[in-house]
């Protein structure tokens, strides 16, 4: 069978749509030789991250032809693409971030594609009018056109119902896995090397992701609040935030120094993804109080790491975190604070939590479990 993938995301972005669509691509090529895979990049000069695919030497990368199309490559990403995907004999292409080629039925061949999230149509005030109109449109069309729609969560096959008016029957839900080095052990003397290179408290919540209004990070700092004017610590738990910066940055900001709180938040915007594992290994616990996600892989991370996680409820948090994590509502600073304290304190209650992440991510996310789950889609076709 020859399968292709849209390969942009995978060569040209780090983290998101581009580590699933290299575990996608890592996972099948490893499992199941048999099957031939391309890979269609739309700038042969502008892949960075496709070398953190192992298999590499096994898959065929295809990138534009024609001087024209190398020239507009974009347009050949959503246009003229499907030439050459029919040049190739493809059974099956899958578009693996959100998006299939606008003309794909000239392909004459199978189609997959993944919806991440709808969020820019359940939370519209976090994106520009212009970007949400073309979203829409693309994935509106994608998810028609498709033979076969995989959802990364319930939550976010919900939405396609939702949202587009889509058939249930035809949305399969298959799990992302987070990379295989979040389960490795660490060194001790790598962590003390970590410890000291980025002087990191000795105990300490650990949140990673985008510093944005969605991802409400805004909620841990009041829970610290509350835990202070409460007397409910006599020293306040230090909090290790990992993740780009946006203007809501500020915000938070603002409200640390406003509140006396500085002293308990340490920022750090450019960890290497080499460094990061030993982050988690570091942390006391892990905070992901993220208001809507489509699936939340920070979490599974933690779970994967062997640290107890406390996420927010109302999307799909739950799915990745699995019933041992903690969970409070995204604007209740109260049960925040009470769930930090209760999980920062209690050796006993992190150690069960610990055993019982760490189960629920073998049962449901094993590189075995999620690729039998992509190959079901295929073979449905």
């Amino acid at each position: 069978m020859i399968i292709g993938f849209d390969a942009k995301r995978a060569a040209q972005n780090r983290t998101g749509l581009g580590n699933y669509s290299r575990f996608v691509i890592r996972l099948l090529s490893q499992q199941h030789p048999e099957n031939e895979y391309y890979l269609y990049v739309p700038k042969q000069d502008k892949m960075p991250y496709i070398t953190e695919i192992p298999t590499l030497a096994k898959l065929k990368l295809h990138f534009p032809l024609s001087s024209l199309w190398r020239r507009f490559s974009s347009l050949w990403r959503v246009w003229g693409i499907t030439g050459d995907i029919k040049n190739d004999d493809v059974n099956i292409f899958h578009g693996l971030s959100n998006e299939l080629p606008l003309n794909i039925t000239r392909a004459k061949c199978k189609t997959v594609v993944t919806v991440h999230d709808l969020i820019f149509l359940h939370c519209p005030q976090y994106y520009h009018l212009v970007d949400r109109w073309i979203y829409r449109y693309k994935f509106r069309k994608s998810c028609r056109q498709a033979d076969k729609i995989i959802a990364v969560s319930e939550f976010t096959k919900k939405e396609i119902i939702r949202y587009f008016d889509i058939q249930e029957s035809k949305i399969e839900v298959v799990y992302q896995g987070c990379d295989p080095v979040f389960g490795e052990p660490v060194s001790k003397t790598k962590l003390e090397e970590i410890m000291v290179k980025y002087n990191l408290p000795s105990k300490f919540l650990l949140y990673v992701g985008s510093i944005e209004e969605r991802k409400n990070l805004m909620l841990v700092a009041k829970a610290l609040k509350v835990i202070r004017d409460n007397n409910m610590m006599e020293d306040l738990p230090k909090v290790v935030v990992v993740g780009k910066g946006t203007s809501y940055l500020e915000q938070v900001k603002s409200y640390i120094n406003d509140n006396d709180l500085s002293d308990c938040f340490f920022f750090f915007h450019n960890v290497s993804f080499h460094d990061l594992p030993s982050f988690y290994k570091l942390a006391t616990a892990f905070v992901y109080p993220s208001r809507i996600e489509g699936f939340g892989i920070p979490l599974l991370e933690a779970l994967t790491s062997g640290v107890p996680s406390i996420g927010c409820s109302g999307s799909c948090l739950e799915e990745a975190g699995g019933p041992g994590s903690v969970y409070v509502k995204p604007d209740d600073a109260q049960s925040m604070a009470k769930a930090v304290f209760s999980v920062y304190n209690d050796e006993k209650l992190r150690d069960d939590m610990i055993v019982q992440g760490l189960k629920y991510a073998k049962d449901n996310f094993s590189d075995k479990k999620l690729c039998d789950d992509l190959m079901r889609v295929y073979e449905m076709l």
